[in-house]
């Protein structure tokens, strides 16, 4: 996790699952929810998610927010 301007906090996550653009979209809009969080980039080839938000993220929401939309979470990359 690192410092970005402005406050905010980015965190990179890895997340199993996702093959495809349908996937990425999925998983953003479940991530996006999230309280706090301003922008979601999901790649899944890499299996990589890139969240920016207020403020650290929450892992156990983080967890919820991905497995509740059918992905594996794997943590912080």
């Amino acid at each position: 996790m690192s410092t970005t301007a402005a406050a905010a906090v980015t965190t990179v996550l890895t997340v199993g699952g996702m093959s495809c653009g349908h996937c990425e979209r999925t998983v953003s809009a479940a991530l996006s929810a999230l309280p706090g969080v301003t922008d979601v980039t999901a790649e899944a080839k890499a299996e990589r998610v890139t969240v920016a938000s207020a403020a650290a993220l929450d892992e156990a929401a983080v967890r919820a927010a991905v497995e509740g939309a059918g992905f594996t979470y794997t943590g912080r990359a």
